[in-house]
């Protein structure tokens, strides 16, 4: 065994990490989302209405979701969807954007 030796697994998680870090570096807002959740729809309504564009993974439709997932839970605490990230910070799910629409961080937070 040597020094450099890692599991097939961690290599893809490592990869699924860096992809997922890359794509919120280079959007202004993410979401990781299934489309049957509503708490997902909540989220995407709001930028909606505000005319957000956003970067949007449906993990419902992608072959590794269950990467995607746990490496979300790893960088942000939890698994569950939606995953809202802004300017590279994770804002939460739902009803955390939903709760800053209506108090109009969110808008302040995308300036």
């Amino acid at each position: 065994m040597g020094v450099n030796s890692s599991s097939p697994s961690s290599e893809m998680s490592g990869a699924v990490t860096n992809t997922i870090r890359q794509r919120i570096s280079q959007n202004t807002v993410v979401i990781y989302s299934k489309t049957y959740c509503p708490y997902c729809t909540m989220a995407k309504e709001v930028f909606d209405k505000l005319r957000q564009p956003y970067d949007l993974i449906e993990l419902d439709q992608v072959q590794d979701s269950e990467q995607i997932q746990d490496a979300l839970g790893k960088m942000t605490g939890t698994r569950t969807v939606p995953r809202v990230f802004i300017k590279g910070q994770c804002i939460g799910g739902g009803t955390d954007t939903q709760s800053l629409y209506k108090r109009g961080k969110l808008q302040e937070m995308l300036k």
